[in-house]
């Protein structure tokens, strides 16, 4: 087994979880915050736009069960790749699409990988997702962790815009939302 890590910035981290964490090869799936400038950041200070960092998830994966291009074909089902600043209902910068790499091999998966979505036509609009280097990444408060589990009802209703999305631009690929309305 040889354990790898991915961090993906897509919208709101409790719509990000599942979805990742149901694939086989997935060890854990934590809902946190990245690429801001403040050590330890509670989910309030990110909100109030206090931080600089951006509602992630990171996700422990056996490279040798599903690969790291597997997780990024995978994030571009979830995430709107041609909307800077915000998912779906969540607007601003703390929900702005970033796949947080690690080291250069994820940069040059990630980056193929966009460059194969841009040139797909699959969109009508540029893709903004970023690519950026990984900094550290603070595990959010435990009400935030597993919260599809928590707090059906409401999760289900958060996924509904990104079904659309899934609807519109991915039909040809099998369902990643796990039968959410």
């Amino acid at each position: 087994m040889t354990m790898q890590t991915a961090i993906f910035a897509g919208g709101c981290f409790w719509c990000m979880v599942e979805p990742f964490e149901n694939l086989p090869g997935i060890e854990k799936v934590r809902s946190g915050y990245t690429g801001g400038t403040v050590a330890n950041p509670t989910y309030d200070e990110v909100a109030a736009h206090m931080t600089g960092h951006t509602e992630a998830v990171k996700i422990w994966f056996d490279d040798d069960i599903v690969s790291y291009e597997s997780l990024v074909d995978l994030y571009w089902q979830l995430a709107d790749p041609t909307d800077a600043m915000g998912q779906f209902a969540d607007r601003g910068d703390t929900y702005r699409p970033v796949i947080f790499v690690k080291d250069d091999d994820q940069r040059q998966i990630a980056t193929a990988s966009k460059q194969t979505l841009a040139a797909s036509g699959r969109f009508d609009q540029p893709i903004v997702t970023t690519i950026e280097d990984a900094k550290p990444f603070y595990d959010a408060e435990e009400e935030h962790q597993q919260f599809y589990k928590k707090n059906p009802l409401r999760e289900m209703l958060m996924m509904i815009p990104r079904k659309k999305y899934q609807q519109k631009y991915w039909s040809d690929k099998e369902d990643t939302s796990h039968g959410k309305a």
